[in-house]
């Protein structure tokens, strides 16, 4: 499918909003080469031990927030940086889209103002961002899924029985029983990737991807109210923050305000598409929207997207939903709450001196036979996604011994998260949601020994999407679509996207020893995830309840501090 005539020499702006930083990626409309690219930092980062953007108070367990102006300076720097270094004249782009982490999300008054903007809610953490891995609403996601399976509501099996408390739901019922006055004051609880489309183009809309798999929105409706209110009398008006306009993926939102133009340096009036997933709109970047493709996104944590034919209920995924990673599949979801960052703790907080790198690390593992360490781990550093939806739950290794090195751990590490995804994969096949292909995007491409892992353990095919930035690129293909360069996703993403298929085997005789090695992660999973011993619940517990006292020691102590 060619360009609309005249765009051959039009570019798009795909920005990436992650957990650290945003990235602009340039890209020519018609054949989707990569011209200019510019990462900006989020100035607070994540905030997850202190309130460091404002009083600098000392957060709870398991708190993650951030800072929406780092959002906008994205715009303000990464953009124009971008177009830059590509030696592109803005006037050449005619559409930006954007994809963001998610469940993000944060309250606004109706105009989109951000609570934690307003003089008066500066010091309430829960005026906010909460970052995807906030986990602190484990406990009301604990409610959430109680009550759903006590009343038979229709819509929990689209989320494998489990709402999750990444998700808007168990976040909104926490912000209104810990904060009510707060919660009041929100007029909008909105993703962070709709409040930013927002702040280009301003006008307030709903894409369908985190209203489906983050806002329960299923068959044409959100959960009703008899149930919100059984939950919570003053939840009843919950929906309501979350009813703004539903679009679907590739529409257009708007167009750039006068503000936004000047923030980005792009025309006024420039086409922006409706916000995205990161995972999901990477599957037209890898060229893989057709059914049996997964995609696994791996960064600090994966995410993984695969189109299926027909509807299914697939136990513990992360969302059914019909359009949610392209027009006329439905997309299903499922994933790991930690697997980099698991990599990146062993190296920054278990290394010696010599093995304190990736790189060293993986050259020592390499080495070793499958096996030979005899350790298998869980893979619960950040709690766990799919398929116990549990961030409760915390990481385990077990075989450990005095003649135990640092690589062999590091390397049942690695082997832990390929276990993880194979879980995933197997309940999506069991559920008749066939995955044929494991397609790879993300930073941990670049790990040859990581990719070979996962090839073996899942016993499939391995490619390797064809771009570093997939998640820029994909928002890049959905701004084309927007812009009216090519007629949907499809089009786009054939044009645009790219893929190195089979790139990794799985080799038989190392499949067969991992098998072996699956077995016994299965048993362990089902005996700390499923009710064989709630040690690590309990462990959480106690930890939380220490961590409690010292803050409100903290709290005290800084009370007192003379001015």
């Amino acid at each position: 499918m060619s360009v609309v005539s005249g765009t051959a020499d039009r570019y798009v702006v795909g920005v990436d909003f992650g957990t650290l930083s945003g990235r602009a990626l340039v890209v020519r409309v018609a054949d989707g080469a990569e011209v200019g690219t510019a990462v900006h930092p989020y100035r607070h980062g994540v905030m997850d031990s202190v309130l460091a953007a404002a009083d600098g108070r000392t957060l709870p367990a398991d708190w993650a927030l951030q800072d929406p102006d780092d959002y906008r300076d994205v715009l303000r720097h990464a953009v124009p940086a971008a177009l830059a270094a590509g030696g592109i004249d803005p006037r050449q782009v005619i559409g930006i889209g954007i994809d963001f982490t998610a469940c993000t999300v944060l309250p606004t008054l109706a105009d989109g103002t951000p609570l934690c903007e307003l003089p008066e809610l500066r010091d309430e953490p829960h005026a906010w961002v909460k970052l995807w891995k906030h986990h602190a609403a484990q406990s009301h996601a604990d409610r959430i899924n109680a009550l759903a399976h006590e009343r038979g509501e229709p819509w929990i099996g689209r989320y494998g029985g489990k709402i999750s408390a990444e998700w808007q739901y168990a976040k909104g019922l926490q912000l209104l029983e810990e904060a009510p006055p707060v919660y009041a004051r929100a007029q909008r609880w909105i993703e962070a990737a709709d409040w930013i489309v927002w702040q280009l183009s301003g006008v307030e809309t709903r894409n369908v991807c985190t209203a489906g798999y983050k806002g329960i929105h299923q068959d044409g409706r959100y959960p009703s109210t008899e149930y919100l209110t059984a939950l919570n009398p003053d939840f009843a008006d919950f929906t309501a923050k979350l009813d703004g306009p539903l679009v679907q993926l590739g529409d257009r939102a708007g167009t750039l305000t006068v503000e936004a133009a000047r923030w980005t340096g792009l025309p006024e009036g420039t086409a922006v598409a409706v916000g995205n997933v990161d995972a999901h709109v990477t599957a037209a970047a890898a060229q893989a929207l057709e059914p049996g493709r997964l995609v696994a996104i791996m960064g600090t944590s994966t995410c993984h997207v695969v189109n299926g034919v027909e509807p299914a209920e697939v136990a513990g995924m992360c969302g059914a939903v019909y359009g949610g990673i392209s027009a006329g599949s439905w997309g299903y979801e499922a994933g790991q709450s930690g697997v980099g960052d698991i990599f990146g703790w062993f190296v920054e907080h278990c290394a010696p001196a010599g093995y304190a790198t990736h790189e060293a690390l993986t050259e020592a593992a390499a080495a070793q036979p499958v096996g030979a360490h005899g350790l298998v781990a869980l893979d619960w550093w950040n709690g766990n996604r799919s398929l116990l939806v549990n961030h409760d739950l915390s990481g385990v290794i077990v075989g450990l011994t005095l003649a135990t090195r640092p690589p062999e751990v590091y390397r049942a590490l690695l082997e832990a998260t390929a276990y993880g995804t194979r879980m995933i994969i197997e309940a999506f096949a069991e559920a008749g949601v066939p995955v044929d292909e494991l397609i790879v995007a993300g930073g941990l491409t670049s790990n040859t020994l990581l990719m070979q892992i996962y090839a073996d353990v899942t016993r499939r095919p391995l490619g390797i999407i064809g771009s570093t930035q997939g998640p820029a690129l994909g928002s890049a293909i959905h701004a084309a679509v927007a812009a009216g360069a090519y007629p949907d996703v499809p089009a786009a993403s054939a044009a645009m996207g790219r893929v190195d298929r089979d790139v990794y085997r799985p080799d038989p005789e190392r499949a067969r020893a991992y098998d072996e090695l699956y077995a016994q992660y299965l048993r362990l999973h089902d005996h700390f995830g499923r009710g064989g011993d709630d040690v690590l619940l309990r462990l959480r517990t106690i930890r939380n309840t220490a961590r409690a006292s010292t803050a409100v020691e903290t709290s005290a102590a800084l009370v007192e501090v003379p001015a």
